[in-house]
Formats: C-alpha cells, structure tokens, sequence
C-alpha cells in the first residue's frame, strides 16, 4: 500500500511554505490585508481511474481555483492548470478533472484560491494525494460502508468525531466507496442526547441541521456539516471516495409515493422539488463525475485497472413508487432500477474484461426493508417479503440475474450498506425459487457513523444464506449510538499474483470479524 503524506513535507508544502507556494503557483505574493480567501471544508478526490480524477474544494468567496499536480509533494516539477472559478451560485464549491495523469502513480494535488476581487489575497494552499488505478496487475485495497450522521448522532468531538474514517484510514485503501445516505438531510440534530449509561452524547449543531432540509441551502449545509469532522477531512485528503446515494440524501423512504402532507416538519411538501434539490447539492459537493447525457446521473461504472471494475448503481432515482411489490408482470410501477439503467448493466458486465466485477448496491438484494415498519407492509428495498417467485421489484433482479448467466459472465461480487448492520450472504439457485442464475456473495456494512439496527429478516426468493452477521441483540434495542461500537466498514484486497479476492468485515475499534477469500473462475 502507499505510504502516508508526511507531516513534515504537507506542512512544507501548505501553511508553513506560504511564499514559495504561491510564487510556483505563479500569483502575486499574499496580500497583507487581514481578509483574503480560506478552503472551508477541505480536499476530496474521486472517481479514480488509470488516467484521470476528480478533484473538490470550496472556498468562502468568489474565487479562481488554482491547482497544481505533480508525483512527489516536494512539487519539484508541477503541472500548473488554468484556474475555473468558484461562484455563489455552485456556493463556492468547485471540482475538476484531472486528466493525463500516470496509471499506477501517487498523484499530489495543491489547490489555492485567488479573490476575484482582490488578486494579491490567496488562501493558503492546500495539499491532496490521490493514487490513480493500474494499467496492470497489482494488489488492490478499497474500503466500503454508508450511512454517515444518522438517527441523532452527529459529531462529538470529546468522544473523538467520526473516529471510524480515523480507522479505515489507517488501512490505506486505494478508494473508500461510500455505498449511500451519505448525509441524513432529514434527520436533525439535538445538541444533547442522554444515554442509557448516564452520559450524555454532545452534538456539534449548526443551522441546516438543526431542522429538516427543505431549500438548496440547507440540503448543502447536509454535506458540509459532515466535514467539520477532522477524522472524515484527513481521510478526504488523501484517499478518494466513490460516492452513491440512496434515500436519506433526499427524505427517509422517498419515491413518488412519498407524501409529507402530515409531516408538520416540512413546509415544501412537494418530494420530487425536494429531490432536485438535493441532487443538486450532491453533485455539488462531492467529487463525483458529471455524465453529460444526463447531468445528474449516480449509475456509473469505474474501471480500476485489469483486475477491477466497479459498477455503481442507483435504486433511487427511477424506481416506481414504493408500495407492496406484487406485481406479477414487469410494469414501470415494478422497477427499481428503471430499464435504462438495466440494459446500461447488462451492457456493461457483458464487456467487461476485468477478473472481478464488483457491483456496488444501495440497497441489498434479499434484506427485507418495510416502506411502513410498524405495519410491516410495503417494499423500501428489493425484496417483498413472501419467499415466492419474483415479484415487482424483484422481477428486475431475476432478469438480470438470468442474463448473467445465460452471458456466462463470472466473479461478479455485490457490495451494498443501508441496513445499519454487517453480514455476508450467499446467494444460490439451490435454496432459490427460481435456479436459473450462478451463484453469488453479496456484502453488507455500516453504518460509519449513525444509530445501529437490525439484523433484518431475508426474503428467501434468490435463496439466500447468511453466512455472517453482526447486530445488536434483542436486550440491547435499536438506534445504538456510536459510542457503543457497532459501527462497520468492509475491506477489500484483491492479490495481484493469484487474482484472489479477500473480503473482511470490521468495525470501528479495526476489529476483524469475519473474512472469505473468494477463488477467481478463469476460463480457457
């Protein structure tokens, strides 16, 4: 794995080295007025692949975004690229590509602002490292969980803030990827919690997350609450995050469905506003690629080297409205994914050469998730809950299913979050209602910072079999806080001699519980 940025040289290279900075950013010097632009929340990468990365900051003012790239952070030799603005209208946050970059190759990025209004005030730089991904065989180490902020618990910092973004850190993944509710825009914070040991929990609090988000201001404010944690900026600065979403980035359980008419909580009732909204703020602040054919698209595919692709999926944005999932008939009213989505997956699993095909799922696939948990009614996730032949929603998923193994296509592996627990499921046709699909692994971690639930019931539909898991028990209740220490993230490491795959479940104190190492089918 890489080595860490060393204090000595970021320092060299960011506050401490303010004039030689800026002279090789070739600016004026620094301006002596008191005022002059700061980076607000950090660096971020993302969307890594063998050539090019995306980049994110923001700055407090109406800037020019001044960036240098180099492979060692002496900065001996820098690329200098042409400075984009940061404007309100994006609220001062700005990302680029970086392009033409080496495969396989540490990347050190330093960015600065330049006021638009006055030139002689910059911020004092800062430093990003970032490794792109290899053109050929090597080892392979990436990180994944979801759920950050949720259910009350934000940043604490006398109990050490998000510490769990401390601990993968230490694992120097190649990319985390954050596998959705990234940010919890309806779940307000209180700035005290009492706990059931006589302790209390002590929130840092600030405006947007003291209410439900409604405007594009406030669904911003989601983000940038997160990265007040100094655990989450340090990782951000030097491994890059390959972000999803799923429901909490918008409102708990959205779909077209959705009805706020009773939530005394809400002002906009209006659901579909509220999604364009924080789409909108999604994009915005995080490093995540723009797809020009449709501007605000989260399905995608990374492509990590010869070992490695990673196909990103949305079941959010194009499913039809939540509801009991009965259908016996592919109908829009049934998807999940929407059948664009689908035939871009098939396509892109069909030509895929790389040896592991790593699908990255907001929801899983067989964890029964209610739309309604008191009543126990209405499919949120995939599954409908009757064990029996597919059905809405799950119809998607035996399509799909089925062209894969009519394609013939292997070493597909499913990694997914949401759920507020870890386990490993394998999936067969041999304890399924239906056989015709090869069978598979799905994974399941989190939550990274949020309440702690579960474990969820499985829908028996694709014969799932839980090989792991790991949840409160029933004396402990739901809605742990972090403090307890059932917060989880999954490793990945894939060899680059044997090609073998090594999945490991962890929790916050980089405890492994549970490990599989998965052989490659190789074919010829």
């Amino acid at each position: 794995m890489t080595s860490t940025l060393s204090r000595r040289r970021f320092l060299k290279s960011t506050a401490v080295g303010g004039m030689a900075v800026t002279a090789s950013l070739a600016i004026p010097g620094l301006s002596r007025a008191s005022s002059r632009p700061i980076i607000t929340h950090g660096l971020q990468s993302g969307d890594v692949d063998t050539q090019s990365a995306m980049i994110w900051a923001r700055t407090d003012r109406p800037s020019r975004m001044l960036v240098e790239v180099d492979t060692t952070d002496s900065f001996a030799n820098p690329r200098r690229l042409a400075a984009i603005d940061a404007l309100p209208e994006s609220d001062f946050a700005v990302k680029r590509l970086l392009e033409g970059l080496p495969s396989d190759q540490e990347i050190f990025y330093r960015v600065a602002f330049q006021d638009l209004n006055d030139v002689k005030a910059v911020s004092v730089p800062m430093v990003g490292r970032l490794r792109t991904a290899p053109a050929s065989r090597r080892d392979i180490r990436f990180a994944w969980s979801g759920d950050t902020a949720g259910q009350g618990w934000g940043i604490d910092e006398a109990r050490g803030g998000m510490k769990i973004y401390a601990t993968m850190l230490k694992h120097r993944p190649d990319f985390f990827l954050h596998s959705g509710d990234t940010v919890y825009s309806d779940g307000p914070l209180k700035e005290s919690v009492e706990l059931a040991d006589g302790t209390t929990w002590k929130n840092i609090v600030t405006p947007e997350k003291s209410k439900v988000a409604e405007t594009l201001n406030e669904y911003r404010g989601q983000w940038k609450y997160n990265l007040l944690d100094a655990n989450l900026r340090a990782m951000n600065a030097e491994v890059p995050t390959f972000f999803q979403w799923d429901d909490h980035e918008v409102v708990n359980n959205w779909s077209a469905s959705k009805d706020l008419t009773a939530d005394d909580r809400y002002t906009e009732k209006n659901v579909a506003l509220l999604a364009a909204r924080a789409g909108r703020a999604f994009h915005e602040m995080t490093p995540i690629r723009y797809q020009p054919a449709e501007p605000g698209r989260v399905y995608r595919k990374i492509a990590y080297g010869p070992l490695l692709d990673v196909f990103f999926l949305d079941l959010r944005s194009y499913r039809g409205p939540n509801g009991a999932s009965m259908e016996t008939e592919m109908s829009d009213a049934s998807r999940v994914l929407g059948a664009e989505q689908l035939a871009w997956l098939k396509r892109e699993l069909a030509t895929s050469r790389a040896t592991w095909k790593v699908i990255a799922c907001d929801m899983p696939i067989g964890v029964i998730v209610w739309d309604d948990w008191k009543a126990q009614a209405g499919a949120e996730a995939v599954a409908n809950g009757d064990d029996g032949a597919p059905k809405g929603r799950e119809l998607e998923f035996a399509d799909l299913l089925r062209f894969i193994r009519a394609a013939d296509i292997d070493n597909i592996v499913w990694l997914t979050a949401d759920v507020h627990y870890t386990a490993a499921h394998h999936y067969s046709p041999d304890r399924a209602q239906i056989q015709d699909f090869k069978p598979f692994w799905e994974f399941v971690s989190g939550p990274l910072h949020a309440g702690t639930f579960g474990p969820n019931a499985l829908d028996k539909t694709f014969g799932p079999d839980v090989k792991y898991v790991k949840a409160p028990d029933e004396s402990q209740g739901a809605n742990l806080p972090p403090s307890m220490g059932l917060q989880f993230f999954g490793l990945v490491d894939i060899d680059g001699a044997s090609e073998q795959m090594t999945v490991r479940l962890m929790d916050v104190a980089d405890q492994e519980l549970y490990s599989v190492t998965l052989d490659p089918v190789r074919k010829g």
